[in-house]
Parts: C-alpha cells; structure tokens; sequence
C-alpha cells in the first residue's frame, strides 16, 4: 500500500524507535516501535489530550507518571486462559503489576486538570484481593511459600528432618572413611545425596554409583545405608511438586477468571505509557501541541486577474471557470519547523546543526511549487512536513514554535527518493509513474467513500482546445521573461455545490516530472499539480523546471518557494524563502564540486539568454528579500530591548511606589505612637490638676509642660531644616554648561557682572552665572534671583503685618483644664439667682483665667440671660459656647481678663 510506502519513505519507523527510548515498560516499548496512526480526527484529540495531560503532570514536581513493577503479563493471560499452569514468577509478575497499575491510578487520581487520564484510570481494576492471595502463597523467590497450605507446609517439615538424617549419616561415613574420599563433600546427583569416592577406593564405601568425574578419578556413591532413607526424600519431593502444582493452579484459575479486566488493565497502561513517552519526547524536542485547522465553508475560487479581459469576451467560459472550493478557516502556520530525526542525529549522533524552515501557507493555497539548487535541502523539507503532519496526527507535539496550526490530513503520501529497479524493470521515471499511480488511486477511492459524483464528470474544455500547445493563455505578463515556452491548456471542470469534494490529504512529490525529456516531463508535471490541486488539500512538489514557477501567476491556488543559495559562499544555507522562484545553481555546483571551470564555461554560453535574465531578476528579489529580513530582525532586536527597558521601568517604578507606600505607612505609625505618648501626658497632667490643689501657678506648669509636649511631638513646632548652601563656582571647579553640552573647568569667579571665564578643550570663553551648574546639578544664585526672593519675603511681610493691623488682637491661646472649681452648672435656676451665681464664681476662677457655665439647652431664655450678664461683666474678656465634645450648646466658656 502507498500509505506503507509513505511511512518508510518519511523514515517514520526511524522516528517510532526514537519514540521508544523515552517508554518506561517493556509493553510501552512495543507499543511506540508500532505505533498506530490513528484514522479518525477524534481519535487523534483524544490521543494529543492525553498526551498534553502527561507533559503537564511531567512538568510539576512530584507529578511524573510511575510504572513501577509493571510487566509485560499478556502471553501468562492468554496461557491461564487456556488453562495452562503458570510459573510462579509468571504470577509475581502479575501480583507486581497489579501493585504498578493501582499506584499509577492514585498518581492521575491526586492531580487535578487531568480528566482524559482519570478517564482512563477509572477503567483500571486491581484486584488487590487477587494480589495479596499471590503474595501469600509465592515468595520473592518465585517459589511457593510454605504458607500457601498446610499440607506443603508438613511435607517440607518432614523433607528438612528427614535431609538432617542423610546428612548426619553421611557426615560419619565422611569422617570414618576419610582416606577413601576425594574431599569432605555432600552432592546430589539424581537429586539423591551422595559422596565423592576415590576410585581406587570404591570398595571402602559399599553403595551405588551415580555419577563420575571428568577424569574417572572420583565416583559419587550413595551409600546403602541411605539409600532408603532417599527414596524417602523422592517420594517427599514429589508430594511437593504436587501440592505447588496445586497451589499455582489455584492461582492461575483466579486469573483466569478475571482475564477480560486484566486484558484491559494491560491495555490502558499501554496507553498511558505511550502517552508519558511521547510527552517526554516532546519534552526533549521542544515540541509545541498542534492546532487543527478546519475547513471554511464552499466559496468561489478567486479569478486570475491576468485572464478578465478574456473572460468578459465569453460570459460562459468564465462562469465555468470559477470553482465552488472550500478552503481552510486560517493559514497553515509551522514556524522554526525542525526535523525530529535530524535533531536526535545533532544530539545523539554528533550530526550538523538543525536548521528550522518556517512554513507558513495561505487558506486558499492548494499546491507549493520548491524550487533551488540540488543539495540545497528540498527533499527534507518535504520530509519534515510529511513527519510533522504524521507525527500531529498521532497524538504527538510537533518540534515548531508556538503556534503549530495545521490541518488535520486524512491521507499523507509522497512520491520521494528513486524507485528504480533492475529486477522489476523500473526505471526512474517509470518507477515515479508507479508510485503517482498508487497515490492517485488513493485519492479516487478517498472520493468515492465520500459519495463524490464528480469524479465521472468529464473534463473538456469550453472551446475544444486543442492539446497541442498552440494558443496558451497562460501569459506573465508581471514577468515576461518568465514566459513559459509550453503552451498549458486550460481545462474547465463545472462542479456544482451539491457535488463539491472534500480533499483533505497530504501529498508530497519530489522532482515530479523528472527522468524523461524535460519539455514532456514538465507538461506532465503541470497536469498532475493541477489535478492535485483539485483533489487533495494540499500538494508540496519539488521541481527544477521552469514552467512549474509560472503557474502561481495563472493560477491563485500556487505558490512558489525556493531554497537560499548564498552567492559569496557558493554554499545553500538551507533556509525556505516564500513567494520567490528558485534558481537551480547546477553550473556553480557542479563548480564547486570539481568539474573542469573550462567545460563549466562552455555550458554557461549554452544558456539561454532569458533564463540567464530570470536568474538575475530572482538574485535580486533575493537580496531584496534578505535585506527585509535584515532589518525585519533588527527592529524584533529593537523591540525586545524597548520591551526589556519598559518592563526594567516598571519594576523600579513599582518598587519606588512600594517604598512610597512603605514610608508612609512608617510615618503613620510614628505619629499614631506620638499622638498616643502625648495623650498619655497630658491625661497625666490633668489627673495631676484634678487630684491636687488647682492654683494659677499649677495652671500654669500645666500649661507650659503640654506646650513642650507639643514642641516634642507635631513636626510643625519642630525646627525646619538648615537650607544646603547655594552653589558658588571657584577656580579650578569643574562646572557643565547644558547650552552646549560640555563640562569645563573655572579659570577666574565671577565678577561684578556676574561673569567667569572657563576653559574646555583647547577654548577658552566667558559665561554668564546664570548658565552653568554643578555637575550634580546645582544652579548657582544670581544676584537677579537674591534681589527677587529679598523682595519676595519683604512683601510676604508686609503683607502679614498689614494683616495683624487690620485683625484684632487675639490673647494668648493658652490651654484651659476643665476641673470642678471652674464649673458651674446652673440648670434649673432662675436667671437672677444664675447672675448672683455667676459673680461668685466668677471671683473664684480668677487664679484660672476661665470659667464654664453649664445652663444646659432647654428653650434657650437661660442661656440668653447668661450672655447678656456676661457681656456687660467687668471680669469678662470674652465668652463662647463650648466644643460639641464639652457640652455644645449648653455649656458657655468663660475667659477672665
């Protein structure tokens, strides 16, 4: 089968070995060298969800998959169920796996994020009853236990006393005898116990011979005196056997019974195995999961814009030309694509470095055309992308940068390498004609199990063109010098909708067209491409021919590609480069690889003209093209330092704000433990008061101790900081003058005009003070600036004074203590008994310097009358009601002259 071909000729068995090293169990092992690709499109979900799910516990700590203890059992099911006896390590190796499977489901059962693998363990039955019955009744051994049964158990007992017996006897013999044995030595020949005898002195110990030695010098008797006594031993020996046989056959019918869930249990370690195998390979590849991409709905295929003067001279021809095609929702996007096996050469195998290509292919692209010079890497760009695609399909990461979007190809074929054959009489074009045969067969049948009706339309042509190649209207008119010299014809296939196909297959042509007469090769070569472009989804060929370039300017569903050829080297460098027709360089390689430069010369004057100028033209879109990517790079370079600048700014800017916030919080505290550390004094203070006798002198100590309390703890009654001295230059200063960017040195201080003379470089010049500063920044003060601050502060004190003038005289604010013997509270009295009160108390609180009246609110008559007393009293400097805190509006606060 062509598909067979395709995985030999893309090396996939090569890349399933690789696989294989990374699987933990010999059944993961097998599993990964046949690795089977999977035919449905959720099939392969499921497959890449589990593997994600496995690089994601792969990459946390403690997370790791273990398959511990885990063995290969399936040929010991298939044996217990065809009652077969198994072996007693055949069933440890059960009971270890049976441990193995129940650690790894507590493993997938402990992580979270991971339902496609608790899926599967959930599918996992251990038997941990089945487990403990074989590990009671096998050893570590392999052998059968004593504790499997009573019965073996008393045998053996009797087998260790009657072998005690054997061997006491034999010790005595050994011991009597010892001149007619050939050394100190019990054996087993026979399974009997016997004693190696000197030949020549077999008589001295009567017995049978069992065995002798190499030379015929030592004989190995058993004694008559034990031969009973291993007869015995044999009968023993065989009650045991017949019990171990019992207790294995026990065993292997309870695994038998539970066959179809340990059949099950192999599988799905299988599968989670694979699974932890391709996410570390992925992991050592630096793959990335791929994205399938889906197909659009139908839409018209786009017009040529080269034929529409043509098409407007016949409705019909261009209503039968544009197809109803269903292209891809987004672009096939594999950028810094790397050959898996190349890789594993590089690390394993000291091979050359990897060179990745980027592929990044339009919706609408059906067929890619790569052309360049032999040796410049085509064919492994066609194999990295046929192994990408397999290695997607199968659930595996692909070794591109982030993001691998791609579709999801029902069939991958190629035609790669040469098939020729001597004994099936192939030669190579001949063997490429059979290798394209069997793809196309692939992709008719592909067709027809999709129900497509079209694929028995016939393909004519509007006008019954004829195939000669005489009218072509496939012109370049951008390139005229790319002008093909075979006429193509045009075939138009009317689909309708309803009989629209559905390509969704990979295929890979390398030299399509080539080992026959060029002009026929290429003829062919076109034909075929646009028979692929119409009944797979994507086509990449290789070619040398020129004809093949032109066909992205006819038809929108080409492209061209080529490989970089570096003129100064003379070497490809293997990079892909879009959009740009290949020059195949055969005269220079064939240069560089030692051919004679006079017949290198000669060949060069055969060369047409025309392909000499397309040479030339695609030299310079090439360096065209590196020039862009040039600078393409340098702004990334650019972009990454801004992006590294900003981010360096941020984080400061961050940290700065962080410390902001720190100091804040700091001075918060600081004046929070001040308020409280004054609070506490001046509660002290006022107990103080309240408790002694309340004179005008305590008032007074009172009142001078809370404003030292003050000085000590609000940072406005503290003394401002010293103003830094302003900067005078003197000579020998070095200064910087920012006008024009220098720094210079002072050769004389500035004079009377404020002016100095400087000295920078070989120049000597005067400047004005006004412009230099220190180098760390201080601007020196003019006389202009003295003389404005001077006037500044002589008009802020002006002002202040005019100010004091106009207010009237406030007294001393001093801080008043409230006690009881400046309280008087009046609530209920009359306002004649409240004047007699007022004046008595009012004698009284002199030493205080203030009085409160407590009248309370009520209708406010009392506190009228208090007001218009006090108003007209002698004593009274002035009078106001009390904070909201002291009573409000009820209580009037009294200050003495």
């Amino acid at each position: 089968m062509i598909q067979a071909e395709t995985l030999e000729l893309l090396e996939w068995p090569r890349l399933c070995q690789h696989l294989a090293t990374f699987a933990a169990t010999k059944l993961g092992v097998a599993a990964a060298l046949d690795l089977e690709i999977p035919p449905t499109q959720a099939q392969t979900a499921e497959l890449l969800a589990q593997t994600q799910e496995a690089y994601q516990l792969e990459s946390r700590a403690g997370g790791a998959l273990s398959f511990e203890g885990i063995q290969d059992i399936g040929t010991s099911l298939q044996r217990a169920e065809l009652q077969g006896l198994l072996s007693g390590e055949e069933l440890l190796a059960i009971a270890t796996t049976l441990a193995g499977a129940r650690q790894l489901r507590r493993i997938i059962d402990s992580q979270p994020d991971v339902p496609a693998l608790k899926e599967l363990a959930a599918q996992l039955r251990t038997y941990p009853e089945l487990e403990q019955e074989i590990h009671r009744c096998i050893d570590d051994r392999a052998q059968v236990a004593d504790r499997a049964t009573p019965k073996l158990a008393g045998i053996r007992v009797q087998m260790r006393q009657l072998r005690d017996r054997i061997y006491q006897i034999l010790q005595g013999i050994l011991q009597r005898q010892s001149n007619a044995v050939q050394e100190q030595l019990i054996t087993q020949r026979s399974g009997r116990f016997v004693i190696p005898v000197k030949a020549p002195q077999k008589d001295a110990i009567p017995g049978i011979v069992h065995d002798s030695s190499a030379s015929g010098a030592t004989l190995y008797v058993e004694p008559h005196s034990t031969v009973n006594l291993n007869n015995q031993m044999r009968q023993f020996l065989r009650q045991e056997q017949a019990e171990e046989e019992a207790v294995r056959r026990a065993l292997t019918e309870q695994v038998a019974a539970v066959k179809p869930d340990l059949d099950r249990l192999v599988v799905v370690v299988t599968t989670l195995d694979l699974a932890a195998a391709k996410s570390r390979y992925s992991f050592w590849l630096q793959a990335n999961p791929p994205k399938f991409i889906e197909l659009g709905e139908p839409e018209l295929a786009p017009k040529n814009p080269e034929k529409e003067d043509e098409e407007k001279e016949d409705e019909e021809n261009s209503e039968n030309s544009q197809l109803l095609i269903r292209n891809l929702r987004s672009q096939i996007t594999l950028r810094q694509l790397r050959h898996p096996l190349l890789v594993w050469q590089q690390q394993h195998e000291q091979g050359f470095p990897v060179v990745p290509v980027d592929l990044t292919i339009g919706p609408h692209i059906r067929v890619v055309a790569i052309t360049g010079p032999n040796t410049g890497g085509k064919t492994v760009t066609l194999k990295t992308l046929g192994l990408a695609a397999l290695m997607a399909k199968a659930g595996m990461f692909v070794a591109a940068r982030e993001p691998v979007e791609l579709p999801w190809f029902d069939n991958i074929l190629a035609d790669i390498g040469d098939e020729q054959s001597l004994q099936q009489s192939l030669s190579t074009f001949s063997g490429h004609i059979r290798r394209i045969s069997r793809i196309l067969e692939v992709l008719g049948n592909k067709s027809q199990a999709e129900g497509e009706e079209n694929s028995n339309l016939p393909i004519t042509n509007s006008q019954q063109q004829d195939q000669e190649v005489t009218d072509t209207q496939n012109t370049v008119s951008a390139l005229p010098i790319l002008k093909p010299k075979l006429q193509i014809p045009q075939p138009q296939i009317p689909i309708t909708n309803s009989q629209l196909p559905i390509p969704k297959s990979l295929v890979l042509l390398d030299e399509v067209g080539a080992g026959t007469d060029p002009s026929e090769g290429s003829a062919l070569a076109i034909a075929l491409l646009k028979y692929l472009a119409q009944h797979s989804l994507l086509t990449v060929a290789t070619t040398h021919f020129g004809e093949l370039k032109a066909l992205k300017y006819q038809d929108s569903r080409f492209e061209n590609a080529s490989v970089e050829f570096d003129d100064n080297s003379m070497q490809p460098t293997y990079r892909l480069l879009w959009g740009i027709p290949g020059r195949s360089n055969a005269l220079t390689i064939a240069k560089r690889l030692g051919l004679l430069p006079s017949i290198v010369d000669e060949a060069q004057t055969y060369v047409g003209g025309a392909s000499q100028d397309v040479n030339q033209v695609i030299a310079g879109l090439e360096a065209q093209r590196r020039k862009q990517e040039t600078k393409a790079r340098e702004a990334t370079q650019l972009l990454h330092q801004t992006e590294k600048l900003h981010r360096e700014v941020s984080q400061k800017a961050a940290a700065l704000q962080e410390r902001e916030r720190e100091l804040k919080i700091a001075q918060e505290v600081a004046v929070n433990e001040a308020i409280g550390s004054a609070k506490s004094e001046i509660a002290q203070i006022i107990r103080r008061l309240q408790s002694g006798n309340q004179t005008a002198q305590n008032a007074q100590q009172a009142t001078e101790t809370l404003n030292q309390i003050s000085q000590k703890h609000l940072p406005s009654r503290q003394q401002p900081a010293k103003p830094k001295p302003s900067f005078m230059p003197k000579v020998g200063d070095r200064i910087r003058i920012p006008s024009l960017g220098q720094t210079a040195e002072v050769l004389s201080g500035p004079d009377a005009n404020e002016e100095l003379s400087v000295r920078f470089g070989i120049m000597k010049m005067t400047v004005k003070l006004g412009e230099i500063e220190s180098l760390d920044g201080q601007k020196p003060e003019t006389k202009a600036q003295l003389a404005k601050v001077a006037a500044q502060a002589q008009a802020l004190a002006t002002a202040k004074a005019k100010q004091a003038a106009s207010e009237p005289a406030k007294p001393n604010p001093e801080i008043a203590i409230r006690t009881a013997n400046n309280s008087i509270d009046l609530r209920g009295a009359r306002v004649s008994d409240a004047e007699i009160e007022i004046d008595r108390a009012l004698s009284k609180a002199v030493e205080y310097g203030v009085l409160w009246i407590i009248h309370g609110k009520g209708t406010g008559q009392l506190r009228r009358g208090v007001h218009e007393f006090l108003a007209n009293h002698p004593q009274v400097s002035r009078f106001e009601l009390a904070s909201q805190k002291e009573g409000g509006a009820g209580v009037t606060v009294v200050y003495l002259k």
